[in-house]
């Protein structure tokens, strides 16, 4: 049931970023080019998702779910290393390709070739990650 339901939660948001057009690179660097011509449609699709979000995580104080046996706990509000390059290089790729994620996955669906590059860049630095984490983690200790 739970693998369903996920199944059905990830065709709903891949139907929304499709719908929204965000799946269309030129559209999110279109929200990047704040001095040239600007695109503010991913302003309204992050308000479409982060408003009802934060009303549901209200909703969750004292609840349990219906297929899980807890909800995650809020992670710790500080700045570091790792969010700090986690972030820079989620930018970069955003930046250069107009993809995040969710709509390179979604774009596989349409045959373009640019979404398949970056699924194998994003695995990629998935899996260089950790060991470049160890060796900075490595740095640190002997400064």
């Amino acid at each position: 049931m739970r693998a369903f339901i996920s199944f059905l939660v990830g065709s709903l948001f891949g139907l929304g970023l499709l719908v929204s057009g965000m799946t269309d690179t030129t559209k999110v660097q279109g929200w990047l080019d704040v001095f040239g011509d600007w695109d503010p449609t991913l302003a309204f699709v992050m308000g479409g998702a982060i408003v009802p979000m934060a009303v549901a995580w209200r909703f969750t104080i004292g609840r349990k779910p219906v297929l899980g046996a807890a909800f995650p706990t809020p992670p710790e509000p500080k700045l570091g290393r790792n969010l700090i390059l986690g972030s820079t290089l989620f930018g970069m790729g955003w930046g250069l390709s107009g993809l995040c994620p969710g709509p390179a996955v979604a774009s596989l669906s349409f045959g373009g070739t640019g979404g398949v590059i970056f699924i194998v860049a994003m695995v990629t630095g998935m899996m260089i990650t950790p060991k470049l984490r160890s060796r900075l983690d490595q740095t640190a200790v002997a400064v």
